[in-house]
Formats: structure tokens, sequence, C-alpha cells
């Protein structure tokens, strides 16, 4: 669905399964599921008002708008590394952290109008980059914009995981509660990575109940983990800590104090 067209629907088109490669099967997975995160975010905007999308989000410093101009700036970001899988010429996510940071803030400004009809002409872009992809380029390898180098079929899984937690940003009575169970594991494993490398995060052994009853546990650091205080709780409500979106009085066990999430 778009704001200009309601009736219509934001889809990534790709082969049939049985003629896919594995990259391109996981692509095609996470490109669904990306169709329907970006419905329910469209449906979240949609019932702001002027006023309301000037309100708070959950982001230190950011109102909705923020996160709307931010959400429509992933988008095309995300659409250069597709770019760059399918051609093979470097096109980075972006030009620079300050550009990056000054046309959110640009957007924000916008009116509500002009505001979704961004949102929407950048979700249709990269609907459109996502279907000019072919199987082979699901598999070229480009760099991210935290650092490091991902796989083309990787991208759609990360456009998908900015359209989960903005959605909960966008404070309009979303939570974690509301993620799909099959993506829960892996969010709670990639917000584990974000830690990894970042200096002064507190060794912690994380013990997670997931959806299917089975419990997996996470290290948050490699530091003192002998004597590593121990923290459980449900997927959802270690998200919400781990993402910097909760304060962690919904987990059980001695709670540390994370890095600033950046």
């Amino acid at each position: 669905m778009s704001f200009a067209n309601t009736g219509s629907q934001v889809q990534s088109v790709v082969p049939a399964p049985r003629e896919q490669s594995a990259a391109a099967q996981l692509a095609s997975g996470h490109l669904a599921a990306v169709d329907r995160a970006t419905e329910a975010f469209y449906a979240a905007v949609a019932e702001l008002d002027t006023s309301a999308v000037r309100g708070p989000s959950l982001l230190p410093g950011w109102t909705r708008a923020h996160v709307i101009s931010h959400v429509a700036r992933n988008a095309d970001a995300l659409v250069n590394l597709l770019t760059w899988a399918r051609t093979g010429v470097e096109h980075q996510a972006y030009t620079s952290r300050a550009d990056r940071d000054a046309d959110i803030e640009e957007g924000s400004t916008r009116i509500l109008q002009l505001l979704r009809a961004d949102l929407d002409s950048a979700c249709l872009r990269f609907a459109a980059a996502a279907e000019a992809m072919p199987a082979s380029a699901w598999e070229a390898e480009v760099s991210q914009p935290s650092g490091g180098t991902i796989l083309g079929h990787q991208v759609p899984w990360l456009r998908l995981r900015e359209l989960l937690f903005h959605l909960v940003d966008l404070n309009v009575g979303h939570d974690f509660d509301d993620i799909p169970e099959e993506f829960l594991e892996d969010l709670v494993d990639g917000l584990v990575g974000h830690f990894a490398d970042k200096p002064d995060v507190p060794a912690a052994r994380i013990e997670v109940l997931l959806p299917d009853a089975r419990q997996r546990v996470w290290e948050l650091s490699t530091v003192g983990t002998d004597s590593s205080p121990t923290v459980s709780g449900g997927a959802s409500d270690v998200i919400g800590w781990l993402s910097g979106r909760h304060d962690g009085s919904r987990l059980s066990g001695d709670v540390p104090n994370l890095p600033d999430w950046i």
C-alpha cells in the first residue's frame, strides 16, 4: 500500500522458490516481511495528524517526524546497497554521517503531506530496487553503514529491522511484543553483536526465553564472564533493553546499565 494509492501494495517480486538460490530464498522471505512491516508503518503514520507528528518519539531529541524521515532515508540508503550488489559499482549507503543527519533533520521539518509522500516514494524505490535484483546479485558483497561487509541477501533484513524498531519508536502504541516471533532470536543476536566492539560494555550473561520455549544464552561481553551477572527475560523485553528503548525493569536479575545506543 502507498499513501498515493491505498488500493495497491508495495511488493518486491522475486522468482518462485523452486527457481531460487539459497541466498535468493532468504531475501524473498525477508522481502515479504518487509512488505508487511511497511504496511504496518504506513498505517501508523496515516493515523498521525499535524500535531501528533511533531510530538516526541521514543528516541531522545527526535520527534515522530524525525523517525519518519529517517525511515525514508534508510530506504534510499539500502537502495544504494542493492544497486551496488546488482551492478558491482560501489554505492555507499550514505555519503557521510553528517549528510545523513542533515537529510533527516531537513525531512523532519516538512509538512505532514510531504512527509508522507517522501516516505511513500522511498519505500517504492526500495521495492523497485529489490525487484530488479538478479539471483546472483543476492550473493554479492557490499559494505554496510555501521561497518563491515554483508552479502546482498542481507540487505532486506536490514530494512526489516529498521521498520520493526522504528514502528515502536513512533510511540503510538506498538511495542516489541508485536514483532513476529520468527524474527526475535535473530534480533537479539544482532543486538548483542552491536555491542561486541564497543568500549565500556558491561559483562552480562543474558538468558532469553524464546517463543518456541527454548532458552538461549548470550554473553554481552567476554570480559569477566566468570562472574558475570545473569539477566533473564522474554525475547521482546530483552530486545527493548538492548536497543535502549526500555530500562530493563521488565527483566530479572542484576541488570547493568548499557552504553548509549549509537
